[in-house]
């Protein structure tokens, strides 16, 4: 298949202020494309966008809670107008979770849906004619918990198992239009988007029980998502657990089922472990 130049193409990216999505406009910045930055933190924002500006690249950004319809619509109209068109959409806004469903309070799991799901389908809806126009490419950034349910993330799960369906759909609807579709899926990133992950209560957890040193960066998660999309990748797995969680479902779900019980329950603090 031949290699996408990103050259003069507009790509937008929520979630853009930290993690993942701070490493993805840097690196499609660093590619020529001209990004187009949402999220919350608009300070944040403004940091990278002058940043990317100062060494010669194109960026603008705005303030956008993907929560809310209109402000999805008003960063892809901020694309357009600013730049045309809209070749790429990155849906990485995201927020995760660490609770078994006995203990989760269910405005939780709304949340979850609200960002994770809901934020990829406004974006996605009002990005899709300029994509069809541009025969573009659409990115669900999910995750190994989209793929076969992870104990303890039942939300988080649940949120990315319905955006793959989304965009799964979106990609056969779209075949004669020339839409590509591509779900990536990082194992554990060392990113704050675990320090935010909301507990069973909702409030964040602060701290992460898994250690950063072990972790994909944020930076190479970012350099293999644009590696996938400039070859037209349907499914970036971008570690070893990934890949076997994949061949292993195929062919033996339940084994897959205790594998991934017994790995969540050494979890220091596990909510799988029994209360004293």
């Amino acid at each position: 298949m031949c290699k996408m130049n990103f050259n003069g193409k507009t790509v937008v990216i929520t979630g853009a202020s930290s993690g993942i999505g701070k490493a993805l406009a840097y690196e499609f910045a660093r590619l020529g494309a001209r990004v187009v930055l949402g999220a919350r933190q608009v300070d944040k924002l403004e940091i990278i966008t002058s940043e990317i500006v100062s060494k010669g690249g194109q960026a603008v950004c705005m303030a956008t809670d993907v929560t809310k319809e209109q402000e999805c619509k008003a960063l892809i109209d901020l694309a357009v107008k600013q730049f045309g068109s809209v070749d790429i959409l990155i849906c990485n806004a995201g927020i995760s979770m660490r609770a078994i469903l006995d203990d989760v309070a269910l405005d939780v799991l709304h949340r979850l849906m609200e960002v994770n799901f809901w934020g990829c389908v406004y974006c996605t809806k009002y990005a899709l004619p300029y994509l069809q126009e541009s025969r573009g490419t659409i990115v669900g950034v999910s995750s190994v918990a989209g793929l076969h349910g992870l104990p303890g993330r039942t939300g988080y799960s649940a949120s990315k198992y319905a955006m793959t369906g989304f965009l799964e759909t979106v990609r056969i609807e779209n075949l004669k239009k020339g839409v590509r579709v591509m779900i990536a899926c990082p194992g554990f990133t060392a990113s704050n988007v675990r320090f935010s992950a909301l507990t069973a209560d909702g409030s964040a957890q602060g701290e992460t029980p898994r250690k950063e040193e072990k972790m994909m960066t944020a930076e190479e998660v970012a350099h293999r998502i644009a590696k996938g999309v400039a070859h037209g990748k349907r499914l970036l797995l971008m570690e070893y657990e990934g890949r076997l969680t994949h061949l292993i479902k195929k062919f033996s779900p339940s084994l897959l089922d205790r594998l991934f019980y017994i790995a969540m329950a050494k979890e220091p603090d596990s909510p799988l472990k029994p209360k004293n």
